[in-house]
């Protein structure tokens, strides 16, 4: 059993022994430029040491680092060596090759008298091809810079989907000029009538820029029928009127057509279904959407869609999962997605209910892989970083079975949350933050951290028990030998005391 600081778990950890490597002014970095200015970055960060290219006329007995694509491997994988004398780190492609100095950056230790990494033997591929972090971006307005920090710390754990959620009954955040009326009219709208925003277009660009640059996916969603009030606002032809029986109101106010909603009740709101402007409505969107997402995916969202009849829903759903496969994009939508009768084939499922399924979510679940598409695990009571993780936390929210508590979001097991579902039809696992009680870059690492990290090891190693060190009292010490480097990234995370901490 590994107890090298390493989150998420590799697939293979071998301690061959003898002297760690010394990392200091002389070392020389070789290989791949683009990942050589990742890893000096990270060391400079880490360490405050800013090191060479190897050819920078260096002796030839200066230690070095090499980091090569070899194209050998499964896709994102990486073989990691460290002896006494040089660092070699191989990968199949660039992704892998940033996930293996990710995991170096972890290696490495300060002490007295220096760093320095281990020697350590290290062979890993992840599990899924999806490993996503959701940002709720609607309830509350987070700016770019906010954004490409949270990217970046998702990054880190080699998390490579980030999921925005760009609209819902309190605002719309992107940019559209085919509908300019959704940000101009409801973009300054947030829960409790704090201040909002919206993303020009060159902004979403800019996210996926550097979304890329980190290896991350960036998978838009435009949330509908339901969570669709701020739709009325701006175009009152295409929203009906709430419908307030039966509604969670979450305590908070009433919402009222064509005025702004502060609260953060659901269920209430949807479009007019079957009408030519909604048809005509949601092509534009998500046609504009396509061609300013580079990735496959596009997000319509299809949950908590109370206030929309089930046939209007069912035939609303099949419409546009159509338009988005039609489109040239693989469409994405919550479980609830699953009582459609006619999904456009490959459609992917968002799961997003309990660890133990609610009543009708497991079958709504399966009819993805029905209609050939696969599952995205994000059980609520598991990986909602939302959640408060105790009673007394300031931040989040405890209706998903209470707080959730960062040993609770670490002992679930992907393949055993739906029955019927094979490992194949899993395409992973995505950590989503909603965003009622977060307003700001803190606010996102008071609650992520360190949960995310039980996440990022659902979605990236092997599963649980599967291998040595895979469980939770390996994890726990794991993650608490990460408090020197979170420190050094600048992550403001809560010493958990779940959890022994370096620091």
């Amino acid at each position: 059993m590994t107890t090298l600081p390493l989150v998420p778990l590799p697939a293979a950890v071998g301690a061959p022994g003898g002297p760690p490597f010394v990392l200091d002014a002389d070392v020389r970095i070789g290989g791949d430029a683009v990942a050589a200015g990742v890893l000096r970055r990270l060391a400079a960060t880490r360490t405050g040491l800013h090191l060479g290219h190897a050819e920078d006329g260096a002796a030839p007995d200066a230690a070095r680092i090499a980091l090569t694509v070899d194209g050998s491997g499964p896709a994102e994988s990486y073989r990691l060596a460290v002896r006494h004398d040089g660092i070699e780190v191989r990968a199949a492609d660039a992704a892998g090759l940033f996930y293996g100095i990710q995991t170096l950056g972890q290696l490495v230790a300060g002490s007295a008298t220096g760093w320095t990494v281990p020697a350590a033997d290290i062979d890993d591929a992840p599990r899924f091809a999806y490993r996503g972090v959701m940002l709720d971006v609607a309830r509350h307005f987070h700016d770019v810079g906010t954004v490409t920090a949270f990217l970046e710390r998702a990054a880190s754990l080699k998390f490579n989907v980030l999921h925005l959620h760009l609209s819902d009954d309190q605002a719309w955040r992107l940019e559209l000029r085919s509908r300019p009326e959704l940000t101009a009219r409801t973009a300054a709208n947030a829960v409790g009538g704090d201040p909002g925003g919206f993303y020009t277009q060159d902004d979403y660009r800019r996210i996926i820029d550097h979304a890329a640059a980190h290896h991350m996916t960036v998978v838009p969603e435009f949330d509908m029928p339901g969570h669709t009030h701020a739709v009325g606002i701006a175009y009152p032809a295409v929203a009906a009127a709430p419908a307030l029986e039966g509604w969670d109101a979450a305590g908070g106010p009433t919402p009222v057509a064509g005025e702004p909603y502060t609260g953060i009740g659901v269920g209430f709101s949807s479009l007019r279904i079957g009408d030519a402007a909604t048809d005509a409505f949601v092509a534009d969107v998500f046609t504009e959407l396509a061609t300013l997402t580079p990735g496959p995916y596009l997000h319509f969202g299809g949950d908590e869609a109370h206030g929309t009849a089930p046939a209007d829903f069912a035939a609303f759903v099949e419409r546009t999962s159509a338009l988005i496969a039609r489109l040239g994009k693989t469409p994405v939508a919550w479980h609830e997605a699953g009582a459609a009768g006619d999904l456009a084939r490959g459609t992917v499922g968002q799961y997003w209910s309990f660890v133990r399924p609610a009543e009708g979510a497991a079958e709504k679940t399966r009819a993805f892989t029905a209609a050939g598409g696969r599952v995205i695990l994000s059980p609520a009571d598991a990986v909602y970083l939302d959640m408060k993780p105790d009673e007394t936390a300031t931040l989040g929210l405890t209706w998903a079975n209470g707080p959730t508590s960062l040993e609770r979001a670490y002992r679930w097991e992907p393949a055993d949350v739906i029955d019927g579902l094979s490992e194949d039809d899993i395409l992973g696992v995505e950590a989503p933050l909603w965003t009622e009680t977060v307003r700001t870059l803190d606010d996102i690492d008071a609650l992520t951290f360190p949960r995310i990290a039980a996440a990022a090891e659902a979605a990236w190693s092997p599963r649980s028990g599967a291998a040595p060190g895979r469980t939770w009292d390996s994890f726990r010490s794991r993650v608490g030998g990460l408090g020197p480097l979170w420190t050094t990234l600048d992550i403001r995370f809560p010493a958990s005391p779940e959890v022994s901490w370096t620091l």
